[in-house]
């Protein structure tokens, strides 16, 4: 099984212009607010404190890079979705997002977080159209799946019937629970067959 021998921080950054260069690939994390990444995060990592959770939708407001095995980066991308925080806020992290898929070449794939405890939102569903719309690859993982309301699937099958009315087939999709561990193995599994794939160096240093 693949697994992740040194998780570290490496750094923060407000503008994605800021980003570490060099020719490490990456993997973003990305989900609306209180989905569950942080937590999701050190589950991969086998480290409870790497990535900070809170109870507190919208914490996450910076570009957090993590450097994973000295190989590569688990990209961690502020959540979208929370009301609560004032137009202009949430309108400049949308920008830091965009421009992120959009100008990162060194981004393999993008890992979408939904939660599978609730209905299909919208706002999920109009992120994954603007990733299609702009041909930036990605997957779909859905998270909490171990809560009693998520245990009969009725949901991840309901986001999967919302999906298939505007895609002819569905992206990869992982099952995930940070609490039991569930779909780890099969994650990294998916990160270490992506990263074979990729002519090493990948892209020259600019």
């Amino acid at each position: 099984m693949p697994d992740i021998l040194a998780s570290t921080f490496s750094s923060s950054h407000a503008r994605v212009q800021q980003a570490p260069k060099g020719n490490r690939p990456e993997f973003a994390f990305i989900g609306r607010s209180n989905v569950g990444k942080s937590s999701l995060i050190n589950m991969l990592t086998g480290r409870k404190e790497l990535a900070r959770t809170s109870g507190t939708p919208g914490k996450t407001q910076l570009i957090n890079y993590f450097l994973i095995n000295e190989a590569w980066y688990l990209t961690d991308l502020p959540g979208y979705g929370y009301a609560k925080r004032s137009k202009k806020t949430r309108a400049k992290w949308e920008s830091r997002t965009e421009g992120y898929f959009l100008t990162r070449e060194q981004m393999l794939c993008a890992f979408v977080l939904v939660d599978a405890n609730v209905p299909p939102q919208q706002i999920d569903l109009e992120f994954i159209n603007w990733l299609g719309e702009y041909g930036v690859p990605f997957v779909i993982a859905f998270t909490k799946t171990d809560r009693k309301k998520s245990r009969d699937g009725g949901s991840v099958e309901a986001f999967k019937e919302k999906l298939l009315e505007t895609w002819e087939e569905l992206p990869p999709i992982f099952i995930t629970s940070a609490n039991n561990g569930t779909g780890r193995e099969e994650i990294l599994t998916f990160i270490e067959d992506t990263l074979k794939e990729v002519p090493w160096p990948f892209m020259q240093v600019k």
